[in-house]
Protein backbone atom coordinates (compact mmCIF):
# COMPACT_ATOMS: atom_id res chain seq x y z
CA UNK A 1 0.00 0.00 0.00
CA UNK A 2 2.65 2.42 0.86
CA UNK A 3 4.40 1.89 -2.43
CA UNK A 4 1.34 2.22 -4.08
CA UNK A 5 1.04 5.94 -1.97
CA UNK A 6 4.25 6.58 -3.15
CA UNK A 7 3.60 5.92 -7.07
CA UNK A 8 0.23 8.06 -6.63
CA UNK A 9 2.66 10.94 -5.33
CA UNK A 10 5.35 10.45 -8.38
CA UNK A 11 2.42 10.50 -10.63
CA UNK A 12 0.94 13.99 -9.21
CA UNK A 13 4.26 15.32 -9.23
CA UNK A 14 5.01 14.66 -12.71
CA UNK A 15 3.31 18.03 -13.65
CA UNK A 16 5.12 20.06 -11.55
CA UNK A 17 8.24 18.54 -12.73
CA UNK A 18 7.42 19.38 -16.24
CA UNK A 19 6.43 22.33 -15.62
CA UNK A 20 10.11 22.81 -13.60
CA UNK A 21 11.64 21.26 -17.39
CA UNK A 22 9.87 23.72 -19.24
CA UNK A 23 11.14 26.78 -17.03
CA UNK A 24 14.83 25.29 -17.30
CA UNK A 25 14.21 24.99 -21.04
CA UNK A 26 13.25 29.16 -21.43
CA UNK A 27 16.16 30.27 -19.43
CA UNK A 28 17.73 32.08 -22.36
CA UNK A 29 14.52 34.07 -23.09
CA UNK A 30 14.30 35.05 -27.01
CA UNK A 31 12.01 37.58 -27.30
CA UNK A 32 9.50 39.77 -24.95
CA UNK A 33 5.70 40.14 -26.12
CA UNK A 34 3.44 42.90 -24.65
CA UNK A 35 0.28 44.61 -25.63
CA UNK A 36 -0.13 48.17 -26.10
CA UNK A 37 -3.81 50.07 -26.13
CA UNK A 38 -3.38 53.42 -28.12
CA UNK A 39 -7.53 53.54 -28.10
CA UNK A 40 -10.94 52.51 -26.71
CA UNK A 41 -13.97 52.26 -29.37
CA UNK A 42 -17.05 52.89 -26.82
CA UNK A 43 -19.84 50.64 -27.38
CA UNK A 44 -18.82 48.36 -29.90
CA UNK A 45 -21.13 45.73 -31.16
CA UNK A 46 -20.41 42.19 -30.56
CA UNK A 47 -22.32 40.59 -32.44
CA UNK A 48 -19.91 42.34 -35.29
CA UNK A 49 -17.69 40.14 -33.34
CA UNK A 50 -18.74 37.15 -32.17
CA UNK A 51 -20.91 35.18 -34.68
CA UNK A 52 -24.67 34.93 -33.31
CA UNK A 53 -24.34 36.75 -30.30
CA UNK A 54 -27.27 39.11 -28.76
CA UNK A 55 -27.59 42.02 -30.91
CA UNK A 56 -28.11 44.18 -27.58
CA UNK A 57 -24.70 43.43 -26.30
CA UNK A 58 -22.07 46.23 -27.01
CA UNK A 59 -18.55 46.76 -25.62
CA UNK A 60 -15.91 48.83 -25.40
CA UNK A 61 -13.29 47.11 -27.38
CA UNK A 62 -9.33 47.37 -27.13
CA UNK A 63 -7.25 49.08 -30.39
CA UNK A 64 -4.05 47.24 -29.89
CA UNK A 65 -0.49 47.11 -30.86
CA UNK A 66 2.09 44.02 -29.89
CA UNK A 67 5.58 44.32 -29.76
CA UNK A 68 8.03 41.81 -29.33
CA UNK A 69 11.62 42.91 -28.16
CA UNK A 70 14.56 40.61 -28.80
CA UNK A 71 17.24 40.56 -26.08
CA UNK A 72 19.34 43.07 -27.93
CA UNK A 73 16.31 46.14 -28.34
CA UNK A 74 15.19 45.80 -31.69
CA UNK A 75 11.44 45.53 -31.83
CA UNK A 76 9.29 43.66 -34.03
CA UNK A 77 5.96 45.40 -33.66
CA UNK A 78 2.39 43.33 -35.00
CA UNK A 79 0.37 45.44 -36.18
CA UNK A 80 0.49 49.45 -36.57
CA UNK A 81 -2.82 50.90 -35.42
CA UNK A 82 -4.36 54.22 -37.74
CA UNK A 83 -3.24 57.38 -38.09
CA UNK A 84 -5.39 59.36 -40.73
CA UNK A 85 -7.48 61.90 -39.33
CA UNK A 86 -10.83 60.16 -41.62
CA UNK A 87 -10.51 57.05 -39.22
CA UNK A 88 -10.52 58.80 -36.05
CA UNK A 89 -13.23 61.50 -37.28
CA UNK A 90 -15.62 58.50 -38.08
CA UNK A 91 -15.18 55.76 -35.44
CA UNK A 92 -14.41 58.41 -32.22
CA UNK A 93 -11.99 56.45 -30.57
CA UNK A 94 -11.51 57.11 -26.68
CA UNK A 95 -8.08 58.14 -25.26
CA UNK A 96 -6.96 58.04 -29.00
CA UNK A 97 -3.17 58.61 -29.63
CA UNK A 98 -1.13 57.17 -32.16
CA UNK A 99 0.67 53.53 -31.99
CA UNK A 100 3.82 55.35 -31.95
CA UNK A 101 2.73 57.72 -28.99
CA UNK A 102 1.72 54.80 -27.25
CA UNK A 103 4.41 52.58 -27.54
CA UNK A 104 6.64 55.82 -26.22
CA UNK A 105 4.78 56.35 -22.80
CA UNK A 106 4.50 52.29 -22.71
CA UNK A 107 8.24 52.39 -22.40
CA UNK A 108 9.38 51.60 -25.99
CA UNK A 109 11.41 53.77 -28.52
CA UNK A 110 9.30 53.54 -31.75
CA UNK A 111 13.20 54.32 -33.46
CA UNK A 112 13.80 50.84 -32.60
CA UNK A 113 11.05 48.91 -34.73
CA UNK A 114 12.96 47.01 -37.13
CA UNK A 115 9.94 45.06 -38.79
CA UNK A 116 6.12 45.14 -38.54
CA UNK A 117 4.23 41.98 -39.08
CA UNK A 118 1.04 43.14 -40.93
CA UNK A 119 -1.80 40.86 -39.69
CA UNK A 120 -4.50 41.63 -42.45
CA UNK A 121 -5.22 44.69 -44.56
CA UNK A 122 -8.16 46.46 -42.62
CA UNK A 123 -7.48 50.17 -41.83
CA UNK A 124 -7.45 49.78 -38.19
CA UNK A 125 -4.21 46.94 -38.05
CA UNK A 126 -2.58 48.20 -41.45
CA UNK A 127 -2.83 52.42 -41.78
CA UNK A 128 -0.25 53.58 -39.45
CA UNK A 129 3.27 51.52 -40.72
CA UNK A 130 3.82 55.13 -42.31
CA UNK A 131 4.76 56.12 -38.38
CA UNK A 132 7.56 53.79 -38.47
CA UNK A 133 9.77 54.62 -41.25
CA UNK A 134 13.01 52.42 -41.06
CA UNK A 135 10.44 49.27 -40.36
CA UNK A 136 10.10 46.70 -42.82
CA UNK A 137 7.02 45.50 -43.12
CA UNK A 138 5.69 41.78 -43.21
CA UNK A 139 2.34 41.02 -45.09
CA UNK A 140 1.34 37.39 -46.81
CA UNK A 141 1.99 37.33 -50.15
CA UNK A 142 -1.42 36.17 -50.81
CA UNK A 143 -3.00 39.15 -48.76
CA UNK A 144 -1.06 41.64 -50.99
CA UNK A 145 -2.01 40.63 -54.37
CA UNK A 146 -5.29 39.80 -53.43
CA UNK A 147 -6.08 43.34 -52.44
CA UNK A 148 -3.90 45.98 -53.64
CA UNK A 149 -3.86 46.78 -57.64
CA UNK A 150 -0.38 47.01 -59.74
CA UNK A 151 -1.74 50.60 -59.95
CA UNK A 152 -2.05 51.24 -55.73
CA UNK A 153 -6.02 50.91 -56.08
CA UNK A 154 -8.10 48.82 -54.12
CA UNK A 155 -8.91 45.76 -55.29
CA UNK A 156 -11.79 45.01 -52.88
CA UNK A 157 -13.89 47.00 -50.73
CA UNK A 158 -12.18 44.81 -47.35
CA UNK A 159 -9.49 47.69 -48.26
CA UNK A 160 -9.37 51.40 -47.69
CA UNK A 161 -8.34 52.91 -51.26
CA UNK A 162 -5.71 55.30 -49.70
CA UNK A 163 -4.31 52.69 -47.90
CA UNK A 164 -4.18 50.35 -50.35
CA UNK A 165 -1.94 53.83 -52.59
CA UNK A 166 0.32 53.78 -49.47
CA UNK A 167 1.20 49.71 -49.44
CA UNK A 168 1.78 50.06 -52.93
CA UNK A 169 3.83 53.04 -52.60
CA UNK A 170 5.62 51.09 -50.13
CA UNK A 171 5.78 48.16 -52.24
CA UNK A 172 7.94 50.35 -54.86
CA UNK A 173 9.76 52.04 -52.10
CA UNK A 174 11.16 48.28 -51.16
CA UNK A 175 10.29 48.44 -47.91
CA UNK A 176 7.06 45.55 -48.14
CA UNK A 177 8.34 41.98 -47.30
CA UNK A 178 6.26 39.07 -48.35
CA UNK A 179 5.53 36.30 -46.34
CA UNK A 180 5.31 32.63 -48.36
CA UNK A 181 2.31 30.62 -46.82
CA UNK A 182 2.19 29.56 -43.65
CA UNK A 183 4.53 28.90 -41.12
CA UNK A 184 6.84 31.56 -42.59
CA UNK A 185 10.00 32.64 -40.10
CA UNK A 186 9.91 36.36 -40.09
CA UNK A 187 12.94 36.28 -37.45
CA UNK A 188 14.46 33.60 -35.43
CA UNK A 189 11.30 32.83 -32.85
CA UNK A 190 8.95 34.62 -34.70
CA UNK A 191 6.76 33.10 -37.21
CA UNK A 192 3.52 33.74 -39.08
CA UNK A 193 0.75 31.17 -39.53
CA UNK A 194 -2.59 31.61 -42.06
CA UNK A 195 -6.25 29.91 -41.36
CA UNK A 196 -8.00 32.34 -39.88
CA UNK A 197 -9.63 33.90 -42.66
CA UNK A 198 -10.61 36.89 -41.32
CA UNK A 199 -9.38 38.34 -44.60
CA UNK A 200 -8.36 36.80 -47.76
CA UNK A 201 -4.88 35.99 -45.96
CA UNK A 202 -4.66 37.15 -42.82
CA UNK A 203 -2.24 35.69 -40.05
CA UNK A 204 -1.26 35.48 -36.61
CA UNK A 205 2.02 35.31 -34.95
CA UNK A 206 3.75 33.11 -32.90
CA UNK A 207 6.96 34.39 -30.75
CA UNK A 208 9.31 32.37 -28.27
CA UNK A 209 9.69 33.73 -25.01
CA UNK A 210 11.09 32.88 -21.85
CA UNK A 211 7.91 31.13 -20.21
CA UNK A 212 7.15 29.05 -23.82
CA UNK A 213 5.45 30.02 -26.76
CA UNK A 214 3.08 33.27 -27.16
CA UNK A 215 0.42 33.37 -29.91
CA UNK A 216 -0.94 37.14 -30.88
CA UNK A 217 -4.05 36.37 -32.68
CA UNK A 218 -5.00 39.66 -34.19
CA UNK A 219 -8.32 39.94 -35.84
CA UNK A 220 -8.31 36.09 -36.02
CA UNK A 221 -10.10 35.55 -32.46
CA UNK A 222 -11.19 38.97 -31.35
CA UNK A 223 -12.11 38.34 -28.06
CA UNK A 224 -10.75 35.34 -25.25
CA UNK A 225 -14.92 34.85 -25.51
CA UNK A 226 -14.22 33.09 -29.31
CA UNK A 227 -11.80 31.19 -28.04
CA UNK A 228 -12.93 30.03 -24.75
CA UNK A 229 -16.01 28.70 -25.98
CA UNK A 230 -15.32 27.99 -29.47
CA UNK A 231 -17.13 30.64 -31.07
CA UNK A 232 -16.11 31.66 -34.85
CA UNK A 233 -15.35 35.67 -35.38
CA UNK A 234 -18.38 37.06 -36.71
CA UNK A 235 -16.32 38.90 -39.94
CA UNK A 236 -14.75 35.27 -41.56
CA UNK A 237 -14.78 34.26 -45.22
CA UNK A 238 -15.09 30.80 -43.66
CA UNK A 239 -16.08 29.77 -40.42
CA UNK A 240 -14.83 26.70 -39.84
CA UNK A 241 -11.11 27.32 -40.84
CA UNK A 242 -11.55 30.07 -38.31
CA UNK A 243 -12.22 27.74 -35.84
CA UNK A 244 -10.06 25.29 -36.97
CA UNK A 245 -6.87 28.31 -36.49
CA UNK A 246 -7.90 29.22 -33.21
CA UNK A 247 -7.88 25.74 -31.72
CA UNK A 248 -4.29 25.21 -33.88
CA UNK A 249 -3.40 28.85 -31.43
CA UNK A 250 -3.90 27.17 -28.40
CA UNK A 251 -2.02 24.44 -29.70
CA UNK A 252 0.70 26.41 -30.20
CA UNK A 253 1.15 28.48 -27.16
CA UNK A 254 2.49 26.80 -24.56
CA UNK A 255 -0.53 27.23 -22.22
CA UNK A 256 -3.71 28.89 -23.61
CA UNK A 257 -3.11 32.11 -21.30
CA UNK A 258 -0.51 32.95 -24.01
CA UNK A 259 -2.79 33.54 -26.61
CA UNK A 260 -3.97 36.94 -26.91
CA UNK A 261 -7.01 38.02 -29.00
CA UNK A 262 -7.03 41.43 -30.88
CA UNK A 263 -9.97 43.58 -29.21
CA UNK A 264 -10.70 41.65 -26.16
CA UNK A 265 -10.13 45.09 -23.32
CA UNK A 266 -9.71 41.80 -20.80
CA UNK A 267 -6.27 41.60 -21.95
CA UNK A 268 -5.22 44.48 -19.54
CA UNK A 269 -6.84 42.66 -16.74
CA UNK A 270 -5.41 39.00 -17.05
CA UNK A 271 -2.04 39.89 -17.78
CA UNK A 272 0.17 41.59 -15.51
CA UNK A 273 0.86 45.47 -15.77
CA UNK A 274 3.82 46.54 -17.70
CA UNK A 275 3.89 50.15 -18.43
CA UNK A 276 1.48 52.90 -18.96
CA UNK A 277 -1.32 51.65 -21.06
CA UNK A 278 0.66 48.36 -21.72
CA UNK A 279 0.62 44.68 -20.10
CA UNK A 280 3.11 41.43 -20.63
CA UNK A 281 2.08 38.88 -22.63
CA UNK A 282 3.23 35.91 -19.91
CA UNK A 283 1.78 33.31 -18.10
CA UNK A 284 1.61 33.61 -13.72
CA UNK A 285 2.42 29.79 -13.96
CA UNK A 286 4.22 29.98 -10.22
CA UNK A 287 6.80 26.92 -11.54
CA UNK A 288 7.76 29.52 -14.38
CA UNK A 289 8.44 32.31 -11.31
CA UNK A 290 10.07 29.82 -8.96
CA UNK A 291 12.44 29.32 -11.55
CA UNK A 292 13.79 25.64 -12.74
CA UNK A 293 15.70 24.68 -9.18
CA UNK A 294 13.57 26.27 -7.19
CA UNK A 295 10.49 24.19 -8.94
CA UNK A 296 12.60 21.32 -8.85
CA UNK A 297 14.02 21.36 -5.14
CA UNK A 298 9.66 21.46 -3.91
CA UNK A 299 8.99 18.61 -5.89
CA UNK A 300 12.04 16.26 -4.27
CA UNK A 301 11.18 18.26 -0.59
CA UNK A 302 7.31 17.37 -1.48
CA UNK A 303 8.26 13.82 -2.44
CA UNK A 304 10.47 12.71 0.11
CA UNK A 305 8.44 13.62 2.42
CA UNK A 306 4.99 12.05 1.13
CA UNK A 307 6.82 8.85 1.32
CA UNK A 308 7.63 8.89 4.62
CA UNK A 309 4.51 9.63 6.29
CA UNK A 310 2.56 6.28 7.10
CA UNK A 311 -0.44 5.00 5.50
CA UNK A 312 -2.42 7.25 7.59
CA UNK A 313 -1.45 10.35 6.65
CA UNK A 314 -3.79 13.18 5.05
CA UNK A 315 -5.38 11.43 1.57
CA UNK A 316 -3.37 13.09 -1.99
CA UNK A 317 -6.26 15.84 -2.56
CA UNK A 318 -5.83 19.54 -1.62
CA UNK A 319 -6.97 20.91 1.70
CA UNK A 320 -10.31 22.61 2.09
CA UNK A 321 -8.55 26.43 1.23
CA UNK A 322 -7.49 25.39 -1.91
CA UNK A 323 -9.00 27.02 -4.75
CA UNK A 324 -9.62 23.30 -6.66
CA UNK A 325 -13.02 22.44 -7.48
CA UNK A 326 -14.08 18.54 -8.82
CA UNK A 327 -13.44 18.76 -12.85
CA UNK A 328 -16.72 17.67 -15.01
CA UNK A 329 -15.87 15.13 -17.35
CA UNK A 330 -14.12 15.96 -20.67
CA UNK A 331 -17.37 15.80 -22.37
CA UNK A 332 -19.16 18.08 -20.48
CA UNK A 333 -16.15 20.67 -20.73
CA UNK A 334 -15.90 23.19 -24.12
CA UNK A 335 -12.74 21.72 -25.86
CA UNK A 336 -11.17 25.29 -25.61
CA UNK A 337 -11.44 26.26 -21.75
CA UNK A 338 -9.93 22.13 -20.38
CA UNK A 339 -7.33 22.62 -18.52
CA UNK A 340 -3.81 21.20 -19.57
CA UNK A 341 -1.08 20.26 -16.63
CA UNK A 342 1.36 23.28 -18.31
CA UNK A 343 -1.27 26.02 -18.08
CA UNK A 344 -1.10 28.15 -15.55
CA UNK A 345 -3.85 27.19 -13.35
CA UNK A 346 -3.37 23.88 -13.46
CA UNK A 347 0.23 24.63 -12.37
CA UNK A 348 -0.52 26.80 -9.72
CA UNK A 349 -2.56 24.10 -8.34
CA UNK A 350 -0.10 21.09 -8.20
CA UNK A 351 2.59 23.45 -6.57
CA UNK A 352 -0.18 24.23 -3.56
CA UNK A 353 -1.52 21.01 -3.07
CA UNK A 354 1.81 19.12 -3.07
CA UNK A 355 3.29 21.83 -0.66
CA UNK A 356 0.20 21.30 1.70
Amino acid sequence: MRIARSAAVLSGLVGLTACASAGGRATSPTWEAFAVRFASIPRFPVRALIAGSDTSRRLDIAMMVWPLRAPNGDLVLVDAGFTREKFVTQWKPAAYVTPDSALRRAGFDPARVTDIIVTHIHWDHADGVERFPNARVWLQRAEFEYYVGADGSAKDRAIDPEVAAMYRRLFDAGRIRLAEGDSTEIRPGVRVYLGGKHTFASQYVSAQTAEGRVVIASDNAYLYENLERRRPIAQTLDSLSNLAAQSRMQRLATTPRLVVPGHDPAVFDRLPAAGNGSVAIRSACVCGKAGNGTARAIARAVLVSRVRRSEATTPLLPPPSSPWRPRSPPSARPRAASARSRGSAACTWRVRASAS
